[in-house]
């Protein structure tokens, strides 16, 4: 086990130094000109292309690329991500700003979501062609077939129109104000897992039903236990393998890809910032938000790997 984590350690770093390259260079690919837009914006400015040499070389953008690389790499080894072209600002503190944002509406999705699709997963499979087979399919269904974004845009919009009610649109930290805090997120939230739980309660309903025909379940079956043990003890932790690797995917996806929700209900998460530091061609943020996503979501593959050992005692990590 140590040597399979130090193993997968190592890949990480090596995952995060391509990464680190992937990104750095591409993100130079994007057309147009930061500083050419930042000269154009200040119309008092009698020398524009003096004024452009002169913010090209105070945003170290002046050297050859490997060498702009190098210097972010060197930055990047003592905990520090540059700032911003744009704002000046550091931009570690923008992603700290924005991160629990992302942190929370992804968690209260993801729980929700995996409340939904889980419990309703194994009841179709252990009461499968049964009228409540038959709804949980068809909510499954519908639940994938419906986008968030159009659900969110439903929520915002109607609610209004028809009770003169719609959700919080200022955002307010948790530690300030909890209750109105949690009440901003439970809608979006909602949205995000309800979209997602579909694919998951299928993936379950299937996997519980292969192994509910196991010779191990037909044994235990005949030995007279109960149908509760049955399921929770020796069947639900073989069968969430590969769910847990599905909701393992999907988290990251919660937490720097939920940009139109964020935007629907005005929540100042990573997807915003992504959003917006694209769009003013900030390569130092979006280098560093592409890296933190990208930690986080090799951190919890990781993590998503390691939990097998637990739900199946019979893996082994050689």
């Amino acid at each position: 086990m140590q040597a399979y984590i130090i193993r997968r350690l190592v890949l990480l770093i090596i995952t995060t130094l391509i990464i680190t390259i992937t990104v750095f260079f591409s993100l130079r690919l994007i057309p147009g000109d930061l500083v050419v837009s930042i000269v154009a914006q200040q119309p008092f400015i009698t020398d524009a292309e003096k004024a452009i040499q002169e913010l090209r070389h105070e945003m170290g953008l002046d050297v050859p690329i490997h060498v702009q690389y190098l210097h972010w790499i060197k930055n990047l080894l003592r905990g520090n991500l540059g700032n911003s072209l744009f704002s000046k600002e550091p931009v570690v503190d923008d992603i700290v700003a924005r991160l629990p944002v992302s942190i929370e509406l992804g968690l209260i999705g993801l729980i929700i979501g995996q409340l939904v699709a889980i419990p309703l997963g194994v009841i179709s499979a252990i009461r499968q062609d049964t009228i409540v087979d038959y709804i949980g399919r068809i909510s499954a269904i519908s639940l994938m077939c419906v986008p968030g974004f159009w659900l969110g845009t439903l929520i915002m919009v109607y609610p209004s129109r028809w009770w003169g009610w719609s959700p919080s649109m200022e955002y307010i930290p948790f530690l300030q104000d909890p209750i109105k805090n949690l009440s901003m997120f439970i809608i979006p939230g909602l949205v995000i897992g309800l979209s997602s739980a579909g694919g998951t309660m299928r993936l379950t309903r299937s996997m519980m039903l292969d192994v509910l025909r196991q010779d191990y379940i037909r044994t235990a079956w005949a030995k007279g236990l109960a149908e509760k043990r049955i399921v929770i003890r020796h069947a639900l932790k073989n069968a969430l393998i590969p769910v847990i690797t599905v909701i393992g995917m999907g988290i990251p996806v919660l937490i720097g890809g939920t940009v139109i929700i964020e935007q629907i209900f005005n929540l100042p998460g990573m997807g915003r910032l992504l959003l917006s530091s694209l769009t003013t061609k900030d390569f130092t943020l979006v280098s560093g938000i592409n890296l933190c996503i990208a930690v986080f979501v090799l951190v919890v593959n990781l993590a998503v790997d390691l939990s097998y050992g637990f739900l199946n005692p019979r893996i082994r990590y050689k």
